[in-house]
């Protein structure tokens, strides 16, 4: 019998910052650990951006991994700088043009490698469908939580029984969310709240575009895929991820995903001829040039003495939440490394300003506080930053990247969510997982100073036991990924299962 076709995954995730790095982990895992064939596709967009970031070499790819870009069909004018509008980017992949762009991807890219597709990886379901049209397996990676994927796929029965949309704007702001108990969601807390379900249920719009995504989205993902594949571990999320396994196609957790890189290469796994060539130095995601110089500051602090506030790539603060921020740090105590995009600091400062200079849009009579304690920059290598031992607490949106990566190096957290899968993840982190505070709806200064020093004070006891959990959380997950734990094992079922079924038969 002739020997199966050489697998060859397309991989194209939601052409934003954390969807695109959590996406090439899991490529290159698949292409360094099984000598999967790769096609990394990126928005046109989001590949101007990599080169400006970090040089054409990012993109140069390496034997057997290959990169392609398609239009995201924003206008060319659209700011290259900042983060995409959610909605406009959204609405104009859902628009029609994607579809026969990433279609033609697939059919250059066989030409052009002699090999193939023989799945497409997405978490867009555009994406997904376009490959089942084509007769190929469609991989949905949920880029979320699994407990973010429960929390969505409600959506539509929110809809059904009334709750969802809300019948007036004063349900945002008068308990309604904190009144209305959601106990019927298998896998979850019988306590769950309205408030802690994905943000795009507050809306008073019976006709809500993107809620009407997120509905249908659930949907294709449901019908569509043949497989999930979740970033995240089976200690952490376990109830929810059995109550999904009756709900959704097959799933895979095999999070999280840079620890199982590293322990893939720590246990000295030979790799497959396809993926002798490492290009691990070319392959990186950031948008934004990353400061390594902060790593250096950090190696001047004390063990778990500095605060990390990051609040991701798309995220906004207002000047005031800012200022109140920046108050409340210098008013702490203690050191803190603090994120402020260029774009953020524009929008903070009304679109004006030194977007490069962060300090610049605080009050004068602050600055010099904020730099005797602070180190600001534009962006950072995070997971660095998080395995750093200076690092003591993280004040974070709770986007799930950055929520597992705490988790993963038993780093607390202060919840600050601001939309999207961010309302669930807290929740989760805060009365679950028991590592995380919520900050609250707003941010106020006296209370930000509170908060911090209880987190990382060493005599309190709430964030000494905090740190204690921490800790048992970073021992679960490092078991997940080495040889025999259920993310090794799953990613090596998810290989052979998934993207080379039958390679080890006659």
């Amino acid at each position: 019998m002739p020997s199966a076709a050489p697998a060859h995954a397309v991989f194209f995730p939601y052409p934003a910052q954390g969807h695109v790095a959590a996406a090439l982990h899991l490529a290159r895992l698949l292409h360094a650990r099984a000598g999967i064939r790769v096609t990394f596709v990126h928005s046109e967009r989001n590949r101007r951006r990599v080169a400006r970031s970090r040089g054409e070499a990012a993109l140069a790819g390496a034997r057997g991994f290959r990169f392609a870009a398609v239009p995201d069909g924003l206008p060319l004018e659209h700011d290259d700088y900042g983060p995409p509008d959610t909605l406009a980017l959204l609405l104009s992949i859902e628009a029609g043009a994607f579809v026969p762009h990433f279609k033609k991807i697939l059919e250059e890219e066989a030409a052009a490698s002699g090999a193939p597709a023989t799945c497409v990886v997405s978490d867009v379901d555009l994406a997904l469908l376009a490959a089942k049209d084509m007769g190929l397996p469609a991989v949905a990676f949920w880029t979320p939580s699994a407990c973010a994927l429960m929390a969505s796929l409600q959506c539509k029965e929110l809809v059904d029984r009334g709750i969802v949309p809300l019948k007036d704007a004063e349900q945002l702001s008068n308990g309604y969310l904190d009144r209305t108990v959601v106990d019927w969601v298998p896998g979850m807390p019988a306590d769950m709240r309205l408030r802690d379900f994905v943000s795009f249920v507050r809306t008073t719009d019976p006709d809500d575009a993107v809620l009407g995504l997120v509905v249908s989205s659930m949907e294709r993902l449901r019908t569509a895929s043949s497989a999930v594949i979740l970033n995240t571990f089976d200690a952490l999320e376990g109830e929810v991820i059995a109550a999904l396994s009756r709900i959704v196609p097959p799933i895979y957790t095999v999070g999280p995903l840079p620890q199982l890189a590293g322990a893939s290469a720590a246990s000295h796994v030979d790799p497959p001829p396809a993926a002798a060539e490492d290009a691990s130095g070319g392959l990186a995601a950031s948008f934004w040039l990353e400061d390594g110089g902060c790593l250096e500051w950090l190696r001047r602090r004390r063990p778990r003495s500095v605060l990390y506030v990051n609040f991701g790539s798309i995220v906004c603060l207002t000047s005031q939440q800012l200022v109140e921020l920046a108050w409340g740090l210098a008013a702490s105590g203690h050191d803190f490394l603090w994120v402020i995009r260029d774009d953020q600091a524009k929008v903070a400062a009304g679109g004006g300003g030194d977007g490069d200079d962060a300090i610049a849009m605080l009050p004068v009579e602050l600055r010099e506080t904020v730099k005797g304690k602070g180190y600001l920059t534009s962006w950072c290598p995070q997971e660095a930053v998080l395995r750093h031992d200076a690092i003591g607490a993280f004040l974070t949106h709770c986007g799930w990247n950055s929520m597992l990566e705490a988790v993963a190096n038993g780093v607390p957290m202060l919840c600050y969510p601001m939309g999207a899968d961010q309302q669930t993840n807290c929740r989760y982190a805060c009365t679950e997982w028991r590592v995380g505070v919520e900050v609250g709806d707003g941010i106020e200064r006296g209370e930000v100073a509170r908060m911090v020093r209880e987190v990382l004070g060493q005599e309190g006891e709430r964030g000494k036991e905090m740190r204690q959990r921490a800790m048992g959380w970073k021992e679960r997950a490092a078991m997940a990924v080495v040889p025999g734990g259920t993310s090794w094992v799953n990613f090596e079922r998810l290989v052979n299962e998934v993207f080379s079924p039958g390679r080890n038969n006659p």
